[in-house]
């Protein structure tokens, strides 16, 4: 542990950072950091790799703030006891067989009579809680001198607590000793106090002895290294041997083939980068500690040595010089660092937001926290196994149940057969595919792109004699599973915290892309999959389906009737299907034969997967049911399981919609019908058997209910549901989307308001660590998606529930700007070309319903507008206008999709609504939209 005053920690964070590094501190509690609150971006500076901080603002103009660093194998938790006027404090509890409270302490100088009276309080109660205590800080008594009467009250009030103080050495550059280890049921054992030069205080370390978790033990890991030039030579030596055997023959089943080509390209792997064993190094890393960096640190250190042996004001002007160049050097190597890191990631919010959340949390991790061993692995593969059978086995299965009529289609139009697929088709597929990486991958995924030209020809036959023998190899069928915390605040203990994240071999997703592509062409050409599943479908969304459903609860509305809303929830849907009713969708519902029908049910059988933490797995277990996770694939084949539930439902004159395993259903209740609500509860039973007898477990607990509409029959319909069992609540969260009864989205808006505000918090104190163009990617991955996100539910909405989301816009833009608060916000966007709000509104709805003119859109999209046609001839007739129903719009002016899109349709410029292309038409729009006055646009 360490102990130092900094006196302004601003200018000295790499020192600290340095300090902490080479002395391989654990802790280091730093006095008079002289930090606000929006000191974060310091202490990320003066943090480490792997360490964590907390901080407390300095109390007055003058002096004051501390912060504690500490490494991340540490389990800390924070602490307060109230506030004092005489002293500052920050409290931490360090957890481990027995807790220790860390309370740094920093009283000013100008004495106050109070202090003596209020530290006495503050232990009387760490006394009687904490056995262990530690107390460092600076208090200003000149301890060394026993004359003081002030160090004699002090020393007494540390005596009555019996409290040691283990200083004896001076801390200050006056001879005297301010700075102090006080401690009570510890060992503690000074080492060193050093004068550093940073403060006019000294560096105190010591060290104490606590019995914590080992998270952190050094383990053995096997690695390979690739240097810049492995490309080359992994392209030469497969290019210079074949990939297959001299004995290699055309006729060898898939299986074969797969084998040896996984074979022959480890082979040559091996050779370019030899597997290694290594012990992981518990050093720490700095990613952008650069050779220049560590060059001018050494400068500084013999410009310190000299100016310490001289003591010449020419030396300490030297110092300062060779100080504030390795500061600005460090800063711009860590900018390069993030700016390439963020640029690299751009496309992907998952990897920026863990990155953001490294910095300003640094040591947290959602990984598997158990304790690592091949038992602990096989305890999580039986646990998931084991979770699915449960799920399966208390499914009361209905055998007598059963389907709708089969669609004609999938008796007259029948794929028997599969189409081989050539060169260009392949590059397409491997150029379009994520570089994830499996661990029974022979080469990793990017090296695997790079050398992609001299294994083309042996990846195209593997997937052609695939194709045309029916058969998926069965080296690929094995997923490697990693179990993640779902919440960092969970318990880690417990099994029911983690998820399988499954991984399959990057050579399993090629060849079911080549079949995906093939088997969407022949759904979409016979329209076998349902109008209304949303799920992984070309042109489809979250967005589109809740345009669509909202949509159709604002008529509903709109005509008087009231709504009732129904959101279905089944528990690991994915999971529980069974392959036999499913080989029975494919053959008699999408009409798949012959070698295609073959080639499914190879696929399906012979699942495994097992369980991988660190370098410990389980055994390897048989995969009974479900489609495969991770895989390609198995979203379309749950789609095509889930084909059946659409007949029903519309066979009780039930509207629904559906994305994936999410189904909606709603029913438009006309007030005078009150047996209309009958229909529903019969279409819910029917539902529900079902899925019984489909192996598909609805989860009624988690199965949610509303009511959308205000008028007096609203409660019968509440109090009827509620007699059904029903639990009717007031607001809903669909597909990310909060509703309410009212639809008028407030509750939606003040999540996206508060989420957002959060992430530009965060971004706000890393923004002095990166450049503009970086903090701008950040803003449009963290802020404007959520702005976006579905935001063509809102149009029509009022005003003062959109400027609320304006002014997160207006934040976004002077954070990113550093403007101030008095300053107009208008120009500010301008310069930013970014559209207020409202104008990104309706840049949605009008992207729309162009794509949904020009066939880009789902048809239930296109079905929402009507073109306009004049009864006798005009020019208006090829202008391309849309028809605007009419309505009573009595809410507020919230309107219906079909509504409202016409209107602003209408009102753009005949060009721009003729343009060729959807990204000629957004050019349009653009540049039509930043023309905006500034009177169009309220200044906040």
């Amino acid at each position: 542990m360490a102990l130092l005053n900094i006196r302004a920690l601003t200018n000295k964070t790499f020192f600290i950072n340095d300090i902490i590094s080479e002395k391989k501190i654990d802790f280091i509690a730093l006095s008079e950091t002289w930090l606000s609150s929006d000191g974060a971006a310091v202490l990320i500076e003066s943090a480490p790799p792997d360490y964590s901080f907390t901080h407390a603002d300095r109390q007055g103009k003058r002096g004051g703030g501390l912060a504690n660093i500490y490494s991340s194998r540490l389990k800390c938790k924070n602490i307060s006891f109230g506030k004092f006027k005489s002293f500052e404090y920050l409290a931490i509890v360090i957890q481990g067989d027995s807790h220790v409270l860390v309370l740094s302490v920093y009283r000013p100088p100008k004495f106050n009579a109070s202090f003596f009276e209020e530290f006495s309080d503050l232990m009387s109660i760490l006394i009687t809680n904490y056995d262990a205590l530690l107390i460092v800080g600076d208090f200003n008594f000149h301890v060394d001198n026993q004359c003081d009467q002030k160090v004699k009250e002090f020393m007494n009030l540390l005596d009555s607590f019996d409290l040691r103080q283990l200083v004896n050495q001076p801390t200050h550059k006056a001879g005297h000793t301010l700075d102090l280890v006080i401690t009570k049921g510890l060992k503690v054992d000074i080492k060193q106090v050093i004068d550093t030069g940073l403060s006019d205080h000294f560096l105190l370390l010591f060290n104490i002895e606590i019995m914590i978790e080992n998270t952190h033990e050094k383990h053995i890991v096997k690695k390979r290294f690739f240097d810049s030039s492995a490309t080359l030579k992994l392209t030469n030596i497969l290019t210079n041997q074949s990939v297959y055997s001299a004995n290699y023959n055309s006729e060898e089943n898939v299986n074969s083939k797969v084998e040896r080509f996984n074979t022959k390209v480890r082979a040559a792997v091996d050779i370019v980068a030899p597997e290694k064993t290594v012990k992981k190094s518990s050093s720490i890393v700095i990613p952008w500690k650069t050779q220049r960096v560590s060059d001018l640190k050494r400068t500084c250190r013999r410009a310190e040595r000299k100016w310490r042996k001289t003591k010449l004001t020419i030396d300490y002007e030297i110092l300062k010089v060779k100080i504030t160049e390795y500061n600005n050097t460090v800063r711009l190597e860590r900018r390069c660092y993030f700016s390439k890191l963020i640029n690299n990631n751009a496309s992907n919010p998952r990897v920026l937001f863990s990155t953001i959340d490294h910095l300003l949390n640094p040591g947290n991790s959602k990984e598997c926290l158990l304790s690592t061993s091949s038992k602990t692995c096989e305890a999580i593969a039986v646990f998931f196994n084991q979770k699915i059978n449960d799920i399966r086995n208390n499914i009361v299965y209905l055998p007598n149940t059963k389907d709708p009529p089969k669609p004609q289609y999938s008796i007259i139009n029948k794929l028997e057969s599969f189409t081989r697929i050539d060169l260009p088709d392949l590059h397409k597929i491997i150029s379009q595919m994520k570089p994830s990486t499996c661990a029974l991958d022979p080469i990793p995924t990017n090296f695997f792109k790079e050398v992609s030209g001299v294994l083309i020809d042996n990846v195209l036959d593997i997937v052609n004699s695939s194709l045309d023998t029916g058969v998926f190899p069965d080296c690929l069928k094995t997923a490697v599973v990693k179990p993640l915390l779902k919440k960092n605040n969970l318990d880690p203990s417990s099994l029911e915290n983690y998820r399988p994240i499954s991984n399959l071999p990057f050579l399993s997703k090629i060849l079911e892309k080549a079949v995906i592509m093939q088997l969407n062409e022949h759904l979409n050409k016979h329209a076998i999959l349902d109008k209304f599943q949303s799920g992984f479908r070309t042109n489809h969304s979250t967005e589109t389906a809740l345009v669509k459903v909202v949509n159709d609860l604002r008529v509903n509305a709109d005509r008087g009737h009231l709504s009732v809303l129904i959101l279905l929830d089944l528990s690991a849907a994915f999971d529980t299907i069974d392959h036999n009713i499913l080989k029975n969708r494919l053959s008699q519902w999408v009409g798949l034969s012959g070698s295609v029908l073959n080639w499914f049910e190879s696929y399906l059988a012979g699942r495994k997967f097992f369980v991988s933490c660190g370098n410990y797995n389980s055994k390897t277990h048989d995969i009974l049911y479900g489609v495969p996770q991770g895989s390609i694939l198995g979203p379309l084949l749950f789609s095509i399981y889930m084909l059946p539930l659409g007949q029903i439902i519309s066979g009780h004159n039930v509207s629904y919609h559906s994305y994936a395993d999410d189904t909606q259903l709603y029913l438009s209740i006309a007030p005078d019908d009150p047996k209309s609500l009958d229909s529903l509860t019969q279409c819910l039973t029917c539902i529900s058997e079902w899925m019984n007898s489909n192996f598909l477990k609805l989860n009624k607990e988690k199965t949610e209910i509303f009511v959308i509409g205000n008028n007096g029959y609203n409660e019968a319909i509440r109090n009827k549901l509620d007699a059904l069992g029903l639990k009717v609540k007031s607001e809903v969260k669909s597909l990310g989307v909060t509703v309410d009864c009212n639809l008028n989205f407030k509750s939606h808006i003040n999540k996206i308001t508060r989420t957002a505000f959060f992430h530009l918090r965060n971004i706000a104190k890393v923004r002095p660590l990166i450049s503009s163009k970086d903090a701008e990617k950040l803003v449009h991955a963290f802020v404007f998606s959520r702005l976006d996100y579905c935001n063509a539910l809102l149009s029509g909405l009022p005003k003062k529930d959109i400027n609320r989301l304006q002014l997160v816009q207006n934040a976004a833009a002077r954070i990113l700007t550093r403007k101030r608060k008095s300053e107009h916000i208008s120009p500010v966007l301008m310069s930013l070309h970014w559209l207020p709000v409202s104008f990104r509104i309706d840049f949605k709805i009008l992207l729309m319903v162009y794509k949904a003119l020009n066939n880009l859109a789902p048809s239930y999209i296109s079905e929402c507008l009507t073109p306009y046609i004049p009864n006798r001839n005009l020019r208006s007739s090829t202008e391309c206008l849309l028809r605007i129903p009419r309505a009573k719009l009595k809410r507020s002016g919230e309107a219906a999709f079909c509504c409202y899109a016409p209107k602003i349709w209408n009102s753009l410029p005949v060009g721009i609504r003729q343009a060729n292309t959807v990204e000629h038409f957004k050019k349009l729009l653009k540049t039509h939209y930043l023309t905006w006055p500034s009177h169009n646009f309220t200044v906040i």
